[in-house]
């Protein structure tokens, strides 16, 4: 009978999945998806994107951007191993849903072993697709916009004192797939809903939505985090494919966007990162201090003395 030999390698984990999702459209899913792509990246690890999106297909548009502007400026940039999801349009909805199925289905197996990281934007509306992803999410962030109009998806409010009275329908929806969930592998979601594209002239609403979001924080099982103000870089930056992580001075020698502008921004998405307690391995850390290390020393001058003194 043959044994394994010792040696053996172990399987690799499977990666941890982040879905940002919400059922409201300009919460800045696509923005917050690719920012903490490429923080992940920039941390040594290696991610995976899924665009679930296949009619407005903006993470897709995102990533071939910069990929395209990579390519255009002969500069090193982190990029994904990317998806998309296409839309199926035939007359049958039971055989569009098996299609979408089946092609995020073989998207994820490809993720499987060779990433430690799959980032997952979804489209702003319920559909068979979005609840599979959530099924599987493991850590959910949910941006929401300082309105009464946003914070509907999570909650009801009673419309004199404004005090949260229930649960929203995508609150619900959260709700069926963590049930769905829990039986089949026993894993918790960890829901994160992030105040997302914050003014900088506070609204008199905001204490009141913050502690409506308090309140139900509790009820249905979710933290809450700041995430990323109302910035013109962000939007900037999306036609070339970057990001306020990426060093502008070196991709974008002739850029308009004020440093202190991106360092803001940098800020944030780091702030956000951190908020997320995404489980970022040591191996990972190791290859970015490499890679780190190997760039700023790449374009030195070769070290003669040590050719001459052998």
């Amino acid at each position: 009978m043959l044994t394994a030999p010792a040696y053996q390698l172990r399987p690799s984990p499977p990666p941890h999945v982040v879905v940002v999702g919400n059922e409201k459209g300009g919460s800045g899913k696509t923005t917050i998806a690719m920012h903490v792509a490429v923080a992940l990246l920039k941390a040594g690890q290696r991610v995976a994107t899924i665009d679930l999106d296949g009619r407005q297909r903006t993470l897709t548009h995102y990533v071939e951007s910069r990929r395209g502007w990579a390519r255009r400026s002969q500069v090193d940039l982190e990029l994904p191993t990317h998806f998309c999801i296409a839309r199926v349009e035939g007359p049958m909805v039971a055989e569009n849903e098996v299609a979408e199925c089946s092609d995020f289905q073989r998207a994820v197996a490809a993720a499987q072993d060779r990433h430690d990281f799959v980032v997952i934007d979804t489209p702003p509306h319920d559909s068979y697709l979005m609840r599979l992803a959530h099924s599987i999410t493991d850590t959910l962030v949910t941006p929401l916009n300082d309105s009464f109009l946003d914070l509907d998806v999570l909650a009801t409010l009673d419309p004199v004192t404004l005090t949260v009275t229930g649960v929203g329908h995508y609150g619900e929806l959260v709700r069926e797939m963590r049930r769905h969930r829990r039986p089949v592998d026993g894993a918790l979601i960890d829901w994160v809903v992030v105040r997302n594209r914050i003014s900088a002239q506070r609204s008199s609403i905001v204490p009141v939505l913050c502690g409506c979001l308090q309140e139900l924080a509790l009820d249905a099982g979710f933290r809450a985090a700041t995430g990323l103000q109302e910035r013109a870089i962000y939007r900037d930056l999306f036609p070339r494919g970057l990001t306020a992580l990426d060093e502008l001075c070196e991709t974008m020698p002739d850029t308009d966007v004020e440093e202190a502008s991106r360092l803001a921004a940098r800020r944030e998405v780091e702030g956000l990162l951190e908020a997320l307690k995404l489980p970022i391995n040591d191996r990972g850390r190791r290859r970015a201090a490499l890679r780190a290390e190997w760039f700023a020393s790449h374009d030195s001058p070769l070290d003669t003395e040590i050719l001459a003194n052998p």
